[in-house]
């Protein structure tokens, strides 16, 4: 006899489709009251065993915009967002398992979300069109290579900005404030990383939270939580539901959609790492993280931000502001 938590896994598709519908009947009480410490303060996350030492004054600072954006469909000469004008389409590289983020629409067939709707700010900035865009789905793993063999324009895809990728790609300005934080199943009496010792908790291959659970388990020698990497985000939630790990430890962005699709699940614990999200963009173009940079300081300041976060998020996270850009010329 399947118990209810199985009967769930085998459902899981099903239950996502109906979240994505708008059609799912759960309230949604128990996910806001588990956000209630979204906001607070983070540590830095510590170097994990082995990893080289990489330092920088601001990961987040980025490239100036200029002081005004050029006009749709008339990109200047010689700049990259030229070339994407010619060829006809943004390409950008994103998720399609993030509920709420960029997730792949069962009924529609199409990616949407909160990062999808900033990305096709971008496509209208160079196009007069937010439809002129190309969305690749990548995994986790092919986000930075993807970027440096130039196969995308672009990548929207949950990336923190840190001192390690800044010195393969160029980020744009931060267009939002995650951090790391655990969900687990809603009769979990888990409250933080401490409370998992000698557990599996599943986390992603190249991810900010496998670091950080490394580094956890070198300074905790007898008592932390066992690392179990996927590559796909949402193996986590599988495995979660199947009872092959305790909890999942991931940023808290990422753990909304997750808590939205299986309301058998919570968030708990404050955040123990600050993940700001950039885009990333290859150091070959810096013309172009330039004009992305103008195209998120005007959707900043015109509302558009704010609208898009509280299309997409308004619902299950607390009322918030736009990132600050940090620039660094």
């Amino acid at each position: 006899m399947m118990n209810a938590r199985t009967v769930l896994t085998a459902a899981v598709g099903v239950l996502a489709a109906a979240v994505l519908a708008g059609c799912a009947s759960t309230s949604n009480h128990a996910t806001l009251v588990s956000l209630a410490a979204l906001d607070t303060p983070t540590p830095v996350l510590p170097r994990s065993p082995g990893e080289p030492t990489v330092r920088c004054n601001d990961p987040t600072a980025s490239l100036r915009p200029g002081a005004q954006l050029p006009v749709p469909g008339a990109m200047p000469a010689g700049s990259f967002m030229r070339t994407i004008e010619r060829r006809g389409s943004l390409i950008a590289g994103v998720d399609q398992n993030t509920l709420l983020f960029a997730y792949l629409n069962p009924f529609t067939g199409g990616i949407q979300g909160f990062e999808i709707d900033l990305l096709r700010q971008i496509a209208k900035a160079i196009f007069g069109d937010p439809g002129r865009i190309e969305f690749k789905a990548i995994t986790t793993a092919e986000r930075l290579p993807y970027v440096q063999e130039g196969r995308v324009d672009i990548v929207a895809d949950a990336m923190t900005v840190n001192c390690y990728r800044i010195r393969k790609v160029d980020f744009s300005t931060v267009y939002y404030d995650a951090g790391q934080r655990l969900l687990v199943p809603r009769n979990s009496h888990a409250h933080g990383i401490a409370d998992l010792a000698g557990k599996r908790v599943c986390v992603t291959k190249t991810g900010t939270a496998k670091k950080y659970l490394d580094a956890y388990a070198a300074e905790h020698r007898r008592r932390h939580p066992i690392p179990d990497a996927v590559s796909q985000r949402t193996d986590c939630l599988v495995a979660l539901q199947l009872g092959e790990v305790a909890a999942i430890a991931s940023d808290d962005a990422i753990l909304l959609g997750f808590a939205k699709q299986d309301p058998y699940t919570k968030i708990v614990g404050p955040r123990f790492t600050n993940e700001p999200y950039g885009m990333a963009i290859s150091k070959r173009h810096p013309d172009f993280v330039r004009f992305v940079n103008g195209v998120l300081a005007g959707v900043r300041a015109d509302g558009v931000w704010t609208s898009l976060y509280r299309k997409w998020l308004g619902s299950v996270a607390p009322t918030r502001s736009p990132p600050h850009a940090r620039y660094r010329d």
